[in-house]
């Protein structure tokens, strides 16, 4: 995580360009407001992260899922929203920050931390071919670089990880020590004992993913009355997902719902099962057209892997709520079909569901 203000652009560019005299000079001035306004906006990140409201990639921006995570997080304290503004259409567009005074800030500490690189974090990075053909020869879908598997596990931008750390990540290894946001990380290597409710072994589903790595929950009947205080709402309008704990909004994360060929079915559904690290029989004619071909490959678990590291399987064939492989398209892609989520949110949202939680898709 990080530990210092990331070193203005401008400044940056003027060192290359002019050498050391500029560096001294600007060394004697003070950072410009861009810089301060980045660690508050990365802040507000973090704090809604922390408070289960995803805000997408940390990016140092408010752009549009921050606002509507800062939104979402409003209604759930009851807060009023004396200036509410229309959530930015444009996820990606910046807008100025709102006003955070009722906000505990200080509360999750700095927004920036150092930390440590780890042999456990060099081990999670494999060769990962770009053909599907070849990644299905693989027993396990690696990130395919310590980069990747960084930024992942401080849910953050790829771009946004590299600005703080300057030169560092072309080449970072075990050891080194690098700035990253100040979220609680997400650790691919837990995933596989990540505790479940209701944990059960039904059996597998041809129409789901699956594998040796697998655990489901079953469609066997929770305790009378749990399962009904808990609700999933997920909004095609707005690409949130809402999760309702007896009644109350508790938390909220960005999702990419289905496309045009392959639609996430609207309606009202119920959780069947979850599976941790699950495999994927990728059949690219149902995943374009709906439509199954005998043309199909079976890709191994990891973080990589199309569906990410958590399947929630629904009450309706072939349909559920998953990670992903590529946090980069949540809410500007369209899924085959399901309702995709980042890893490090998916995770956090599959540990407060069981069998026969209500999920409605409108």
């Amino acid at each position: 995580m990080l530990c210092m203000n990331p070193f203005p652009r401008f400044l940056l560019l003027a060192a290359c360009l002019f050498g050391p005299f500029t560096s001294a000079f600007a060394a004697q001035t003070d950072p410009p407001a861009a810089s301060s306004d980045v660690e508050a906006a990365t802040l507000l990140q973090v704090f809604l992260d922390r408070a289960g409201f995803g805000p997408g990639k940390i990016d140092g921006h408010y752009g549009g899922f921050t606002e509507k995570a800062f939104h979402l997080y409003r209604q759930a304290q009851g807060k009023e929203e004396a200036t509410a503004a229309e959530p930015a259409k444009d996820d990606k567009a910046k807008r100025p920050l709102p006003d955070l005074k009722d906000l505990d800030l200080a509360s999750i500490g700095p927004a920036f931390i150092e930390y440590t690189v780890t042999e456990a974090d060099q081990k999670t990075v494999g060769e990962l071919p770009k053909e599907v053909k070849a990644m299905a020869k693989l027993k396990w879908l690696p990130y395919a670089s310590l980069a990747e598997a960084l930024a992942e596990k401080f849910h953050c931008d790829l771009d946004f990880l590299k600005e703080l750390n300057s030169g560092k990540l072309e080449s970072v290894k075990a050891g080194d020590k690098i700035k990253v946001p100040n979220v609680e990380p997400f650790d691919v290597a837990a995933v596989k004992d990540l505790p479940l409710l209701d944990l059960t072994d039904s059996g597998e589903d041809d129409d789901k993913p699956k594998g040796k790595n697998a655990d489901k929950t079953s469609d066997k009947e929770t305790p009378e009355g749990t399962a009904a205080k808990i609700e999933v709402k997920v909004d095609a309008g707005d690409n949130m997902l809402r999760l309702f704990e007896a009644g109350k909004l508790t938390a909220a994360f960005p999702v990419t719902i289905g496309s045009q060929q392959t639609q996430s079915p609207e309606g009202d559904w119920k959780v069947r099962g979850i599976a941790r690290l699950p495999d994927f029989r990728y059949d690219e004619s149902f995943l374009k057209t709906g439509e199954r071909s005998d043309e199909t490959y079976l890709l191994s678990p990891g973080p990589n892997n199309p569906v990410g590291v958590i399947w929630i399987a629904l009450n309706k064939r072939g349909i559920g709520l998953h990670g992903t492989g590529d946090p980069d398209a949540i809410g500007r892609s369209a899924s085959h079909g399901c309702v995709r989520l980042a890893n490090w949110d998916i995770v956090r949202l599959a540990t407060r569901l069981r069998a026969g939680v209500a999920v409605s898709i409108h």
